[in-house]
């Protein structure tokens, strides 16, 4: 006689076969997301000047970056400090629209809160690189 315990013994890797399937549907779209991310950078670099390959070299693009907004790279110091990191990526987020032409909002919406989508819009828009000088 079967009891409800033998029953679901005998059904465990059910859920085994739903986390790899699904798993990697969520891998797939994250190598998607990240490839859109990486192809957006690397846009935005070339407009302003700085090698592509620069936006998939991790810390040397925080470096190139700090370079197009005409901070000082002393700065790559603040995005390894806790909490002081976000501050300084919402002021990198509002410089980088304005090298760009653009607002200090459309930098904090775009560039900080929805940042694929503010990325594109950068490297694949209209936006022409205006250099550092128009921060001021």
């Amino acid at each position: 006689m079967l009891n409800l315990a033998t029953i679901l013994l005998q059904n465990e890797d059910d859920g085994g076969i739903f986390a790899a399937i699904f798993g990697g549907f969520g891998m797939i779209c994250w190598l998607i997301f990240a490839v859109i991310l990486i192809a957006a950078m690397w846009k935005i670099y070339v407009k302003a000047g700085k090698p592509g390959w620069a936006a998939i070299i991790p810390i040397y693009n925080i470096w190139v970056l700090l370079e197009i907004i005409g901070r000082p790279g002393w700065w790559l110091i603040l995005f390894f400090i806790p909490f002081v990191n976000f501050v300084i990526s919402i002021i990198v987020a509002i410089d980088l629209a304005k090298v760009f032409g653009k607002s200090a909002v459309w930098g904090i919406v775009l560039l900080f809160f929805f940042n694929v989508i503010g990325f594109l819009m950068l490297g694949f828009g209209d936006a022409t690189y205006q250099g550092p000088d128009a921060i001021k």
